[in-house]
């Protein structure tokens, strides 16, 4: 057997959780559940009692047909086979009731437990892991924890109980003819030994991979129209290709694993019943006991078969839950990339002083960089693909803390502040924007959960969205998103920017909104952007030098340290980077994209 394939190529970012805390979940859940939990195995333990009855009856029928009584007991002992069979029935149907209502509540815990950690990621992390592992988590883990808890736990529940009552009712009907049973023990728990031993790591390797696959077709898809306009569609393919190889190469691990470890279970609890038959019949033989002994045992034998191969069949997908739940509760172990002190800032006033940052250890990204923003000013960051203004962004809105040096507002470090403090100071806008299932009123309301009506209207309003808002089929009650009432990028722009105004930050930074948008609906958006920046402290990632132009004052970002500070007018007269860029940009733009818009409307 080979070992593990290594896993170099599958790059982990989110946490999971060991073995060790999953099992600790995993007995806190039942302590939790204990009282159903019990009334589960007691309904089970029940149904398996009174399963006994067909054996008994079947093995007093070969007994009586041998002493030639069988006329006279027969229509008794069929009565009590039907009875046996009718209460069966209703037990089982309860006991499985039971099981599925617990797995019900147990899943919808954990569900709920997940979602309420990972939306409370912190965002720098989220970005960091991409989109495969967490969606990976969120459908492929979460629903194989549901199947284990929804499924699996009540066939665990009754198979147990069967096995466990159903060989103690054979060894009570005879002890010595009951002997076979152990015979498979030692090849079960050999190969059962073996097979865990390697098949926690396998799985979680191939739930990894799927994490990858995930991720590289989701960014592929995304990214389709960059992807062809720039011809890379033969490397995303060789990715692609690249990941699925290392995903047959786990999914074959473990398949190998139990192509060697099913044959072995199946022998194991197949060569008692072939025992029990011989063993019994050189008894029957000797005269040590009955031929009605020897059928009932043997029938309890072969009932064991059922269960058993239930549970064993189980204890595979108990490996796939069991990494799953690793990985899901695992999502709690990201450490918090803030800490809030309580601490409230006393002005509006944003500084950056010396700060450092570094997406991986030793490369840094900005280099000792400072920044003074004066309150209500439009500052305008600029500079070369790759310089670090994005980085810049981030921290001046609080979403990443600096390696080294201090963003403070009002005195007090944005890493300080809890979200909710923080987002009522300074918001972060990118041209990434979305719409969330439900109704547009609830949308809006994410930003101030406890908002009036007359508040999202007036919200709507400010940005120039109130018209076909309220012209929607049932105005703020109208559902959208996925499956309801499909808005336009510019109206889901629009909403975006409603949040804003109902979230009401001092300071905004702009990741470039509009960038996406085609010209005429970029224009409009940007009127709709200067309702919303009018009165704020702006600081604007300009990709479009127009946006430059407007601003009071433009920093120049270059190799991740800024070179240069000042006005428009200033820095063209002081012909450095800023004039170089303004005056490419200017040959190359096309007609009508400069000198009004972007931050000249506010």
């Amino acid at each position: 057997m080979t070992d593990l394939p290594p896993v170099d190529p599958v790059r982990r970012t989110l946490p999971v959780a060991n073995r060790a805390a999953a099992s600790r979940h995993a007995a806190a859940l039942l302590r939790q559940y204990r009282r159903p939990f019990a009334a589960v195995v007691a309904l089970n333990a029940v149904a398996a009692l009174v399963g006994l009855a067909a054996p008994f009856v079947v093995g007093h029928l070969v007994d009586d047909l041998t002493a030639g009584t069988a006329y006279l007991s027969l229509n008794r002992l069929m009565g009590w086979l039907a009875a046996a069979i009718v209460a069966q029935t209703a037990l089982v149907w309860a006991a499985r009731r039971a099981a599925f209502r617990l797995g019900e509540r147990v899943f919808a815990q954990l569900r709920e437990e997940f979602m309420t950690r990972v939306v409370a990621l912190p965002l720098s992390t989220v970005e960091r892991a991409g989109t495969g592992d967490l969606v990976a988590r969120t459908t492929n883990d979460v629903e194989a924890l549901s199947h284990l808890v929804r499924f699996g736990i009540p066939a665990i529940f009754v198979a147990t109980a069967t096995l466990a009552i159903t060989t103690v009712a054979a060894v009570a009907t005879g002890g010595l003819v009951a002997l076979p049973i152990v015979v498979g023990v030692p090849l079960i728990v050999g190969s059962t030994r073996w097979y865990l031993k390697r098949a926690p790591d396998g799985y979680l390797r191939e739930r990894a991979t799927y994490a990858v696959i995930n991720g590289i077709v989701t960014e592929t898809v995304e990214g389709a129209r960059t992807i062809d306009a720039l011809g890379l569609a033969g490397r995303r393919r060789r990715r692609i290709d690249d990941a699925l190889r290392e995903c047959y190469a786990a999914e074959r691990y473990t398949l190998r694993l139990r192509t060697i470890w099913f044959p072995q279970v199946e022998i194991s609890y197949l060569l008692p019943v072939a025992v029990t038959l011989v063993w019994g019949g050189w008894l029957v033989a000797d005269g040590r006991t009955t031929a009605g002994i020897v059928t009932a045992v043997a029938l309890y034998v072969q009932q064991l078969t059922g269960p058993l191969d239930e549970l064993l069949m189980w204890l595979d997908e108990v490996q796939i839950g069991a990494t799953s739940l690793a990985r899901v509760i695992g999502i709690a172990e990201v450490p918090a990339d803030r800490q809030a002190t309580g601490a409230v800032p006393g002005n509006a006033h944003l500084v950056a002083d010396d700060v450092t940052y570094a997406y991986r250890a030793g490369h840094d990204v900005l280099h000792g960089v400072s920044l003074d923003l004066r309150r209500g000013e439009r500052l305008a960051i600029v500079g070369p693909s790759g310089a670090g203004k994005s980085t810049l962004g981030r921290l001046l809105a609080g979403v990443d803390g600096p390696a080294s040096g201090t963003v403070t507002v009002g005195g007090v470090p944005l890493v300080d502040l809890d979200l909710d403090h923080l987002r009522g100071e300074v918001a972060l806008v990118t041209q990434e924007h979305h719409v969330f299932v439900g109704t547009l009123a609830d949308n809006l309301r994410l930003a101030r959960p406890g908002a009036t009506d007359g508040e999202l209207t007036s919200a709507l309003r400010a940005v120039d969205a109130a018209g076909w808002a309220l012209g929607l089929p049932a105005g703020l009650d109208t559902t959208v998103g996925a499956g309801g009432h499909a808005l336009t990028e510019a109206q889901s722009q629009q909403l975006a920017l409603a949040r804003l105004v109902l979230a009401d930050p001092h300071t905004l930074v702009l990741d470039e909104a509009t960038s996406l948008l085609d010209p005429r609906a970029a224009r409009h958006l940007e009127r709709s952007l200067a309702a919303v920046v009018t009165g704020r402290t702006v600081v604007a990632i300009a990709h479009r030098l127009h946006t430059a132009h407007d601003a009071d004052r433009v920093c120049v970002v270059e190799d991740g340290q800024i070179s240069e500070l000042g006005s428009h007018a200033e820095l063209i007269e002081h012909d450095g980077a800023y004039a170089a860029l303004w005056r490419s940009w200017r040959d190359e733009a096309p007609v009508g994209t400069g000198g009004s818009g972007g931050l000249g409307g506010a």
